[in-house]
């Protein structure tokens, strides 16, 4: 008996001990952890924070701080929170801003090549072959070059969401001709600036905020932005009731994710890569969403608000092709300019042969099952 609790007090205090020693062996063998601040990027986007785009911008967020394990945070803010909608590009150069979310064509201005990455003439392809375009045909090292070696800015960029074509736009009465878009006061942006003044229209770029009350006040009298749900949320059907759908003028737009040049590069590689490739992810998400609220907001504009939802004749896209012919020659006269819609023709030749030629006819589909609808 006394050899037996001798040994399991021996026992218990050997145990003791060793477990005591294994836990300082743990101790000393786990690496210090430290706690890391999230990078935290502050972006502003071109939109009001009420239009669909500010959630497909939201959704981008959400990737890359799902992505990154919290490590990457980006405080999204809407037009006019730092800057106006249009002056995004110059606020990141500056480093005012780390990052946006907008369209290449709101710069334009700097040089007009600069619409040719997502508002420029048709050649066939739809928004998600240029898009691909982008990718693989060139587009990337192209827009790198405006950016960084011809306009000297401090940015770099990546493009998602291949859009729909945007509707013709919204106006008071329905255009059956092309003779009807002489005289009328128009807003649009970019190179379709150009087109519809080629097209007799007194054009006025104004940002999305700013539409509505420039057509009750009579300053416009016709008007496009994007597409339906933005349209809608900004009180388009309140003003004009008349919608019409199909246009050459803004066929193919894409989104741009601007970073600081700087600051993108001061990240670690991995972060860097996150920020780039959620771009990629984003594409997948805001073309979803898009299908979904597009489509659904059409018909409440048709059967809640009373707008009159038709497609633009062909008499109007046959005249908004000879307009592209007629200011396309002095342009082209820009050694950059013409570079890029060479490469695009390119492209285009390619690439939109094999879709014609490939896909079937899905109107044809929709008329079976659906008969009656267009």
């Amino acid at each position: 008996m006394s050899e037996a609790a001798i040994s399991r007090r021996r026992f218990l205090r050997n145990s003791t001990l060793g477990a005591g020693a294994a836990a300082a062996a743990t101790t000393l063998a786990a690496p210090a952890v430290l706690a890391q601040a999230p990078v935290l990027l502050r972006m502003q986007s071109s939109w009001p924070s009420s239009d669909v785009f500010q959630e497909m911008a939201q959704q981008y967020v959400e990737r890359v701080e799902m992505m990154s394990g919290g490590r990457l945070k980006i405080d999204l803010l809407p037009a006019g929170a730092v800057v106006g909608a249009f002056q995004v590009q110059d606020a990141c150069h500056d480093g005012v801003l780390d990052a946006a979310h907008d369209v290449p064509v709101y710069w334009y201005g700097k040089n007009k090549a600069a619409s040719l990455f997502g508002t420029g003439p048709v050649f066939g392809a739809d928004a998600t072959q240029m898009i691909a375009w982008m990718y693989h045909g060139g587009g990337n090292e192209l827009y790198r070059e405006l950016t960084q070696d011809i306009l000297g800015l401090n940015v770099v960029g990546f493009f998602a969401f291949g859009m729909p074509a945007q509707p013709l736009g919204w106006f008071k009465n329905p255009i059956e001709s092309a003779d009807q878009l002489a005289g009328l006061k128009y807003r649009t942006v970019g190179l379709a600036a150009d087109l519809f003044q080629a097209m007799g229209c007194a054009v006025a770029q104004l940002p999305g905020g700013e539409i509505v009350p420039a057509m009750e006040r009579g300053v416009i009298d016709a008007f496009e932005f994007n597409n339906p749900t933005s349209d809608m949320r900004f009180g388009a059907q309140d003003v004009a009731k008349n919608y019409m759908l199909a246009s050459y003028h803004q066929a193919s737009e894409s989104f741009e994710f601007i970073f600081n040049k700087d600051k993108f590069e001061s990240l670690d590689d991995d972060l860097q890569a996150i920020l780039k490739y959620a771009v990629e992810s984003v594409h997948l998400s805001n073309t979803a969403l898009a299908m979904d609220q597009y489509s659904s907001d059409l018909a409440k504009l048709q059967n809640e608000s009373g707008v009159n939802v038709m497609r633009t004749p062909d008499d109007v896209l046959k005249a908004q092709l000879a307009a592209w012919d007629q200011i396309l020659p002095p342009l082209m006269e820009d050694e950059f300019f013409a570079k890029v819609v060479e490469s695009q023709k390119a492209w285009c030749e390619r690439v939109v042969f094999y879709t014609l030629q490939n896909a079937p006819d899905y109107r044809l589909a929709y008329q079976h099952y659906f008969p009656g609808k267009i």
